[in-house]
């Protein structure tokens, strides 16, 4: 809330920043557990004499703000999420210091896992995972909560199922339709639970960390799909959307999602010199012509990538001058194939021996770096987010 100041407006907050802090847990059994976590600290305080009186009287020190994350994880006996431990030191900062109206307390975990030795989890082993679980605890002196979870650098990847089509396209298009890409994405997540005080908080341990598991599954669950068939993806918004119903399908205490899912772009690498175009092609030798009405029949006979059409296919379906478009390879087999199957020609049949020639993209340039910018977020018709 702002307060009002020689006629001005006025808000401010103060914390301490990067409080980098291990916590290690050893059980008499001889089981060591460790988390690291990176803790950011602001207080809302009644500190305004501070400003303008040269008053530092209210003030809680930073410096006193990082020597209690270290003593609060020292007083942790027991291990608990990363969730429990911003509440804790939310719940000091609001009820110690009567100066302090509101504690925000976020927290990176580094994603720290056991390892295993010849398939047995190590007692005391760890290695550096990728993706990194992260809080933010709002607590206020009158005790209103609000708790949000989330993960960072979730990383994942399809070859195949991916498409992008029927987008806007005018004269800046430079981009064409397919329905056959890779689909990759590093996945920025956060979720809002429900829970409005901390007496209303599961009492289970460890409740958090499992949530954060499950929640981390079930989106890349949805990406994926199934793991025999998968699942088509028709654009990154609509791969978007249904992981975050997903996730709000499946956690009723969970009442926001928010997805940031950037594109990372894997480009087929296409060779080419002065001489000729390398093509490269998927061909059966032995290709019955069906009519194109019979495709139904064929489909039961051939691999299902072989009638996939390709860019390259539904140019060649919707007119035949297209093939004056293509390298001179590509043209040269095509009429070596009708030939030797001496194949009446019409339409119908050359639509179906090209659909049985797919371009064989397996060599890309992937890029470093995220492009593009989709994100959105999903709640709960009740949901104050």
């Amino acid at each position: 809330m702002a307060n009002r100041i020689e006629g001005f407006n006025f808000e401010q907050r103060h914390g301490k920043q990067r409080v980098r802090v291990a916590r290690v847990w050893r059980n008499i059994d001889g089981r060591q557990t460790i988390v690291e976590w990176n803790v950011g600290i602001s207080l809302l305080s009644d500190c305004v004499s501070a400003y303008t009186r040269d008053d530092n009287s209210d003030i809680v020190a930073t410096d006193t703000m990082k020597n209690t994350v270290y003593v609060k994880a020292k007083e942790c006996k027991e291990e608990l999420s990363v969730e429990e431990f911003a509440v804790r030191l939310a719940k000091h900062f609001t009820s110690l210091y009567q100066q302090v109206t509101t504690a925000i307390v976020r927290i990176v975990e580094k994603p720290w896992e056991r390892a295993y030795v010849d398939g047995q989890p190590h007692e005391h082993g760890f290695k550096l995972g990728s993706e990194k679980h992260t809080t933010e605890v709002i607590l206020k002196k009158s005790g209103a909560l609000r708790v949000t979870s989330g993960i960072e650098g979730l990383s994942l990847l399809k070859t195949t199922k991916s498409g992008f089509e029927g987008f806007i396209r005018d004269k800046y298009t430079a981009l064409p339709d397919t329905r056959e890409r890779i689909l990759a994405t590093e996945i920025t997540a956060s979720w809002k639970y429900q829970y409005e005080s901390i007496f209303s908080i599961p009492q289970k341990t460890l409740y958090f960390t499992e949530r954060y598991l499950s929640v981390k599954k079930a989106l890349a669950d949805t990406f994926y799909g199934p793991p025999k068939e998968g699942v088509y993806s028709p654009s990154v918004q609509s791969t978007l959307y249904h992981m975050a119903k997903t996730v709000l399908n499946g956690f009723p205490d969970i009442e926001a999602v928010q997805l940031k899912m950037p594109n990372i772009h894997f480009l087929p690498v296409n060779l080419s010199n002065k001489d000729n175009t390398i093509v490269k092609v998927r061909l059966f030798s032995h290709i019955p012509c069906f009519p194109a009405k019979q495709l139904s029949t064929a489909a039961r006979i051939f691999p299902s990538w072989c009638l996939q059409p390709s860019p390259f296919i539904a140019c060649l379906n919707y007119s035949m001058l297209m093939v004056s478009a293509l390298s001179s390879s590509s043209v040269t087999l095509i009429w070596k194939l009708l030939f030797l199957l001496q194949v009446q020609f019409t339409h119908e049949n050359f639509f179906l021996l090209v659909c049985c020639l797919q371009f064989e993209d397996d060599v890309y340039l992937p890029t470093d770096e995220p492009h593009g910018s989709i994100e959105a977020t999903l709640s709960r018709f009740w949901s104050k987010t």
